[in-house]
């Protein structure tokens, strides 16, 4: 019996998607390079990866993507073109991977459970980060040191580093970087689903749609800026842009968002705060221009190539990339950034972003690109 087991359509327990035998198939398709990306968590990190794949599907126009990711961010990838096979981390799958061997294995996570994974996977090349017997992280290149040193390095991280995070990931896989942008798929019955709350609430797809993304997530202190602020930002936008302003935020976000409400009436459309992370990304597919703090809101804005307001206290302005589509706005506090998870500063970097200093990135990005 002729068994292909190279090919990219082959199965092994059914039918390929041709539906031959291996003996009687034109179709044969080899693998090519066999690569393997682990990069699990957390989600906007996840998203700020995918502009990797284009730079190896550049270089190895023959190759096989597998990518193992945890179960929250399978959403953001399954539509991926690009990857050949997308696995959720698990026992069954890292089972899988210690019987498999590949050409190249690039692990962008610096967790135990990652790390541990890319030393015990075999594979030709080993590029990023992995874990020594001791049980410590270490890079597995010459060029991943940089991206390691970021980690032990305050002054390096907050100060020196002017690389953003896309630079970061092609430099520790030798790659040459081209500005080459996120990826994001959104399946056609989300892009339905949010064509559907337009509808129901009577919003002209033609219309001018400004998202407020309110949370930040709740690993850091005072990512996200305070809920008075963008309060007076939906009345100043309301006031002095002709528009509709979408309210927008996740399950941390139901009290902070019913207050919002509550005190600016009609001014915004709340989308709500339970939906899936495929409807969340269409919901901001509506949007022109979307306001956000370092969160998944600002990272799927970033991939649907919609123009950015990004808001930074905590963490490290300088490793986003926003492709020349948006405006960042900076704590200039000199505590910040700071990476805490808790702070009890009077005065936090949050308290210092002016809404004036937020509406006017907001409008001038509007008015730069045509849209007012």
């Amino acid at each position: 019996m002729k068994l292909r087991l190279d090919c990219k359509y082959f199965v092994g327990e059914k039918p390929c998607r041709h539906k031959l035998l291996c003996e009687d198939c034109d179709r044969y398709a080899p693998m090519g390079r066999r690569i393997l990306i682990i990069k699990l968590a957390a989600m906007g990190d996840v998203l700020r990866t995918t502009p990797i794949l284009r730079g190896f599907k550049r270089r190895y126009s023959e190759s096989h993507i597998t990518w193992l990711t945890d179960e929250n961010a399978y959403g953001l990838l399954k539509e991926n073109p690009l990857i050949d096979r997308l696995l959720v981390f698990n026992v069954e799958t890292v089972l899988q991977m210690e019987v498999e061997e590949f050409d190249l294995l690039l692990c962008f996570d610096k967790e135990p459970r990652a790390t541990a994974l890319a030393i015990k996977v075999k594979a030709k090349e080993k590029l990023g980060f992995g874990m020594s017997p001791e049980g410590r992280v270490f890079p597995l290149n010459e060029e991943s040191v940089y991206m390691f040193k970021l980690g032990l390095s305050d002054p390096l991280k907050f100060v020196i580093n002017a690389k953003t995070y896309p630079e970061l990931i092609y430099e520790s896989s030798r790659l040459e970087y081209r500005q080459d942008e996120y990826i994001l798929t959104i399946p056609d019955e989300d892009v339905s689903y949010a064509k559907s709350f337009l509808l129901k609430h009577g919003i002209s797809e033609e219309a001018l749609i400004v998202g407020l993304n309110t949370g930040a997530g709740d690993i850091f202190a005072n990512k996200a800026w305070t809920i008075n602020s963008f309060i007076e930002l939906i009345k100043t936008i309301s006031a002095k842009i002709d528009g509709k302003i979408l309210l927008l935020g996740g399950p941390n976000e139901v009290e902070r968002n019913r207050e919002i409400r509550s005190r600016v009436d009609d001014l915004v459309y709340d989308v709500g705060c339970h939906n899936t992370l495929q409807q969340f990304s269409a919901l901001i597919n509506l949007c022109d221009l979307v306001v956000s703090g370092d969160t998944i809101a600002m990272h799927i804005a970033i991939a649907l190539r919609k123009l950015v307001v990004a808001i930074f206290g905590p963490t490290c302005a300088q490793e986003i990339e926003l492709y020349g589509r948006g405006r960042k706005i900076v704590s200039e506090l000199e505590c910040g950034p700071c990476y805490k998870r808790e702070c009890n500063k009077e005065v936090n970097c949050m308290n210092t972003i002016s809404v004036d200093e937020v509406y006017h990135a907001v409008s001038d990005l509007l008015k730069d690109n045509g849209k007012i």
